[in-house]
């Protein structure tokens, strides 16, 4: 028992209170950008949805800490029912989910509305870190020594495509891609999937929906459709470029104040942000990614185990590709594909997700201490 309390108190004792730092830092950046993206110049409020925020912020604290209390380790006992779980989250949304913006991606629970795909990401990195936990073999991981997990990421992959949700498809593809190559996959074979994707490219053109290839189209050239297609990054770029240095101050920003930028509380938060306050502002939000990212990667060189650099390297990848996909699609340095900034755009299981990764890389952090 004294033993047990000791070690209690010593994982105590390394909280990685600067991770969590950040991590409100931002998600308090996103509630008052939340806030600014709803409030209305004729009522002189704003609506609900930055308090709604708020508690999604006070329940992901809850889940961060229930993910950084248990030890790691027992990843193994409930990694793959966590990811048959979200597997049937995700075939009960086609069936029974609700409709928004065209898409069918949520669960109506009564109390709450819950979307599996940002669950998805978790599912990925837990069930790929429980099969990658042991040393790869000489030379590295090959594709066909990797059937088992292209088996898992391939139904998440399908079942978040018809949804349709092409961005939180691309991301789980890209998550499963990071952790499998920080688990050994050989560059060789890496390089070889890469190019079979690229010859698949002509094939999923076919499988895109009409409104999913006239945002490729007014990438390549945003004026083809400018009141169409291309109105979401004209409308961002304008708002982006308009806050210029120091910005226009906060609630003040013309493009959102006078709804001419379109979901501004979620997709494009950013640009919300960068109008009112600017590049100064934009590198200060875009230095606190880079710090979380700083410090999740000291988590993983740090790791005491393999399994704890797996776990922490797939929470960090679920961050990184998450800001350079919104960022650049919001810019109008790629095609706009639908993903939250994450921890500050608007959206309660995204929070929830956001906030069990940091959890997820906090509880690595404090049991590299432990023997």
């Amino acid at each position: 028992m004294e033993k047990r309390v000791l070690i209690d108190r010593r994982l105590a004792s390394h909280f990685d209170w600067t991770l969590l730092g950040v991590a409100v830092g931002l998600i308090l950046l996103g509630i008052l950008t939340i806030y600014s993206a709803t409030y209305s110049i004729t009522e002189h409020r704003a609506s609900g949805l930055a308090s709604r925020q708020f508690y999604w912020f006070l329940i992901g604290v809850a889940a961060m800490l229930g993910a950084s209390i248990f030890d790691y380790h027992r990843v193994d006992r409930f990694a793959y029912p966590f990811y048959g779980a979200v597997l049937l989250l995700l075939a009960l949304v086609l069936s029974i989910g609700s409709m928004g913006g065209g898409s069918q991606r949520w669960l109506n629970l009564g109390f709450f509305t819950l979307q599996p795909s940002e669950l998805a990401k978790l599912a990925i990195v837990l069930a790929l870190a429980k099969f990658l936990q042991y040393d790869e073999p000489v030379g590295g991981y090959r594709l066909r020594d990797l059937w088992a997990p292209f088996l898992f990421v391939a139904p998440l992959v399908l079942l978040t495509l018809v949804q349709p949700d092409l961005g939180t498809a691309v991301t789980l593809v890209l998550v499963f891609l990071s952790v499998v190559l920080m688990g050994g996959l050989q560059v060789r074979s890496l390089l070889g999937l890469v190019a079979a994707g690229l010859t698949f490219l002509p094939i999923a053109w076919h499988f895109l929906k009409p409104y999913q290839r006239n945002r490729i189209w007014t990438f390549l050239n945003p004026d083809l459709d400018p009141l169409g297609a291309g109105y979401h990054v004209i409308q961002s770029k304008i708002a982006i470029g308009s806050g210029r240095l120091l910005g226009k101050g906060y609630l003040k920003g013309t493009q959102n104040r006078l709804d001419f930028l379109p979901a501004q509380h979620t997709d494009f938060a950013f640009a919300v942000f960068a109008e009112e306050w600017g590049f100064i502002g934009c590198l200060v939000l875009l230095g606190l990614y880079l710090a979380l990212m700083v410090i999740a990667l000291r988590v993983v060189a740090r790791a005491k185990d393999r399994l704890g650099a797996l776990l922490a390297f797939g929470a960090l990848s679920i961050f990184f590709w998450q800001v350079v996909i919104n960022v650049a699609m919001v810019t109008g340095l790629m095609p706009v594909v639908g993903i939250p900034l994450p921890l500050l755009s608007y959206g309660g299981s995204s929070m929830v997700s956001m906030m069990l990764a940091v959890g997820l890389l906090i509880n690595v952090s404090m049991r590299r201490f432990t023997f």
